[in-house]
């Protein structure tokens, strides 16, 4: 079984603007790392175009309104102060989408294992009513439901390691038994969410992390409340917000993970989906902001998916 990736070249024309931290370069970089003999074995694919009804899953018919008519014919449109769209803005978001459940479809069906998905804009702070944080409709989340909906998966968990909580996620699902969220992200920061007494309907669990925590403090958060959570939870899929902005190098936040801890978590996580939901893992790139960084951080994590 195989390590699908998907990636599209429309994720390089949605341009943020002269100094915006999430750029077409954080995708070259991520091509960079990957292009290395170690990552032959990759199956890569383009992402095919989500349809609206996909983004209906999560998104309501006002929102989807709202990011389209803010895009331009030519120049920059705004969706809040950080969160800017251009004339191919809505093209790469909606590949985004395309490729999260393109992934869904190849590990429920069995053709492949589980997949890693190279995609710009994010999505995690999209909620269902409002785009932020650079993010303008929710990858996972809407690859959560389209898996739900489409392939009868019965139980998904979805873990968010972005160093910013994922309170778009968080609130699709807040109420949803059928889904487990669980995140660590520093707190107190951006976006404001993600206090541990924020537990859904018993479906979530958020593990917020001072700054300058790093590899213990993780390692503790995942290993010891996270995995045994989901673990009890014996998930169908998993899927993965994959942010590498809690790296130690990362300019947008103040904590110290490196990239042995991604490889560390991918292997949990992989073992998890190996256990309970016949190795069907679908992670989805959220942030990472430091272009070395970010590349050295994606080689890790896929290497562990390949294993």
């Amino acid at each position: 079984m195989t390590t699908l990736y998907f990636s599209h070249p429309s994720f390089l024309a949605h341009e943020t603007g002269l100094g915006h931290p999430e750029s077409a370069a954080r995708l070259e970089a991520i091509a960079r790392a990957l292009a290395a003999p170690a990552f032959a074995a990759l199956e890569r694919r383009e992402a095919p175009r989500a349809s609206l009804d996909s983004l209906r899953l999560i998104h309501t018919e006002a929102h989807l309104r709202r990011v389209f008519e803010a895009i331009p014919k030519a120049g920059f449109g705004y969706l809040d102060a950080d969160t800017v769209v251009s004339p191919q803005s809505g093209e790469a978001a909606l590949h985004a989408v395309g490729a999260a459940c393109a992934a869904v479809d190849a590990v429920c069906t069995g053709a492949a294992r589980n997949a890693f998905c190279a995609v710009r804009p994010p999505g995690h702070h999209a909620e269902p009513n409002r785009a932020m944080g650079f993010c303008l409709f929710n990858n996972v989340a809407i690859a959560a439901e389209h898996a739900r909906r489409h392939h009868g998966i019965g139980k998904v968990a979805i873990v968010d390691f972005d160093v910013h909580h994922g309170n778009g996620t968080q609130a699709a699902f807040e109420k949803n038994p059928a889904v487990r969220y669980c995140s660590t992200h520093q707190y107190p920061w951006y976006p404001g969410t993600g206090a541990a007494g924020e537990t859904g309907v018993g479906n979530l669990m958020n593990v917020p992390l001072p700054a300058g925590s790093g590899t213990a403090e993780f390692r503790h958060a995942m290993g010891d409340r996270i995995l045994p959570f989901l673990d009890q939870f014996a998930p169908d899929l998993v899927l993965v917000s994959a942010g590498f902005d809690a790296h130690r190098d990362d300019p947008l936040a103040d904590l110290r993970l490196d990239e042995d801890d991604y490889a560390w978590v991918t292997g949990e996580l992989v073992k998890l989906a190996g256990k309970h939901a016949g190795g069907r893992l679908v992670s989805v790139l959220e942030g990472g902001y430091h272009l070395a960084a970010l590349g050295k951080s994606v080689a890790a994590h896929v290497r562990a998916l390949l294993h």
